[in-house]
């Protein structure tokens, strides 16, 4: 069974309106719950081979990007995704609010440093777009700065499809009630308390703000050189399962070529 992730796929140009994307949608798949972790776990090792294959050729880097608002799932799904892929070809970047160093440069100086080298996957976990999400919903630049950031992320992305890296950027789009009973959970279950964070509420509360900032910048910078998908995130087995079908298929279509041994080698026998 395979998923159908270009229904989730935002075309270049088209306006976004996110309350006509189900977050609890799993049309694109029609298996169950079980036939989805079995196709999981194929797209797992599936993928695993994939960033093998893109690490010996050394050729191509691949770029994730996952934003959601809180609670969204971003950690559980570089978990499940990404499980048996070989660490040391893949790494993870959590960016917070920027430093003073940071903030002394421009808004993406401390993004390009992090984007992937060639033969790795890089994932930001939150990213570049916080500089038009929650600088815009909070306030923090005004008006003309963050509109102008738009055009200044799409030719960024345009600049690294370039030279050499794929881009996907996936926005886990979980519902308002599902987020509420996920808070919850970060407060009464002790595992997860940790979690909680008193921002959080404040936060919710800019809900219907959040989604208009988030419409407008995916509608504004899904291009062909770096799409954006609205993947929905209700159901974390199903998150996952589109995650991993999207990024399977866009290794694929790389066509990474493993590299041949040098003519005239020999090969010593192991006694």
């Amino acid at each position: 069974m395979s998923i159908d992730s270009d229904r989730y796929r935002i075309e270049p140009g088209k306006k976004l309106d996110l309350s006509t994307h189900d977050p609890a949608d799993r049309a694109g798949f029609s298996g169950d719950k079980d036939e989805g972790k079995a196709r999981l776990a194929e797209l797992n090792a599936r993928l695993g081979d994939l960033q093998e294959s893109l690490y010996a050729e050394g050729k191509h880097s691949v770029l994730v990007v996952l934003q959601a608002m809180d609670a969204g799932g971003k950690d559980g799904t570089i978990r499940s995704v990404f499980e048996g892929v070989n660490p040391q070809g893949v790494v993870v970047h959590s960016f917070k609010a920027p430093t003073e160093l940071e903030r002394s440069h421009d808004f993406l100086w401390r993004i390009h440093a992090q984007t992937s080298r060639r033969g790795h996957i890089a994932i930001f976990n939150r990213s570049h777009y916080e500089d038009v999400l929650v600088a815009r919903v909070r306030e923090l630049v005004p008006k003309t700065v963050w509109r102008q950031r738009f055009g200044h992320i799409v030719a960024f992305e345009k600049l690294l499809h370039d030279e050499g890296t794929t881009i996907v950027k996936l926005f886990l789009n979980i519902g308002k009630e599902e987020q509420k009973q996920r808070l919850q959970e970060r407060i009464d279950d002790p595992h997860k308390r940790w979690k909680w964070n008193d921002g959080d509420i404040e936060e919710r509360k800019l809900w219907d703000e959040y989604m208009r900032a988030y419409e407008d910048a995916i509608a504004k910078t899904s291009t062909r050189a770096a799409p954006w998908y609205v993947v929905p995130a209700d159901r974390n087995w199903y998150r996952n399962l589109v995650v991993s079908h999207i990024l399977v298929q866009l290794l694929e279509q790389l066509d990474i070529q493993i590299p041949e041994s040098p003519p005239g080698l020999e090969l010593p026998k192991i006694e």
